[in-house]
């Protein structure tokens, strides 16, 4: 068995909680209501900026020319095409650019994204991978099971499912999946299982990002 798809069993029950979760199935059936949307729009913002962080981590600690090509060409479409997108999408929310700089990052928003450059600044490519993955597979996943359903009639969350859906997303997923079992080859029992608590305290931040966005937070005085 390849190590992804190890990993993924250890996640699964996680992974079928988010398809569970109220944000998500209102995301699904258009029930959701927008207020709660703004708040993951906003969030997610933040959360790109160092997302594209881990992937400058990556072209650096990639042994090889391929990977770092791959990695490097990651890096500029998230900073230089899918936050313009991610503006233009928030417009349709009512949201300018100010809105979404300005946008302070809210406490899981802030421990996710701290954990995620650490396990790339601190970690090999392995634990980069393992960090990685329950986002760029998990919303594949995600809106690949919530596309199975006919489309909410609001087409703003039609348009996130269809996005994240997409063969270039699925595409995008499957090369990090296959890179990690390549790199994973050979590798022994202790450096597994400190993957697996990597891909599976991952999985849990992507769990928490919806409950954020859906019960709202702020930070303690």
């Amino acid at each position: 068995m390849k190590l992804t798809d190890e990993l993924y069993i250890f996640a699964e029950p996680i992974w079928a909680a988010q398809l569970r979760h109220p944000f998500v199935k209102g995301l699904g059936d258009g029930t959701l209501e927008e207020e709660r949307f703004k708040r993951w729009v906003l969030q997610d913002y933040r959360y790109l900026k160092e997302y594209a962080r881990v992937f400058a981590w990556a072209v650096a600690k990639a042994e090889r020319l391929e990977s770092m090509a791959w990695y490097a060409s990651v890096l500029d479409l998230t900073l230089n095409t899918e936050m313009d997108l991610h503006r233009q999408y928030a417009a349709r929310f009512d949201l300018t650019p100010l809105d979404l700089e300005g946008e302070a990052m809210w406490p899981t928003t802030r421990a996710y994204t701290d954990f995620l450059v650490r396990m790339a600044a601190d970690g090999d490519m392995l634990d980069l991978l393992a960090a990685l993955l329950p986002c760029a597979w998990g919303y594949v996943y995600v809106a690949r099971e919530l596309a199975k359903a006919h489309p909410p009639d609001d087409q703003r969350y039609a348009d996130w499912i269809a996005q994240y859906a997409s063969d270039e997303f699925a595409e995008a997923s499957d090369w990090l999946r296959d890179e990690m079992d390549r790199l994973a080859e050979g590798i022994s029992e202790q450096k597994k299982a400190r993957l697996q608590e990597i891909f599976v305290l991952s999985s849990r931040y992507e769990w928490l990002f919806w409950e954020m966005c859906w019960k709202g937070e702020s930070w303690s005085p």
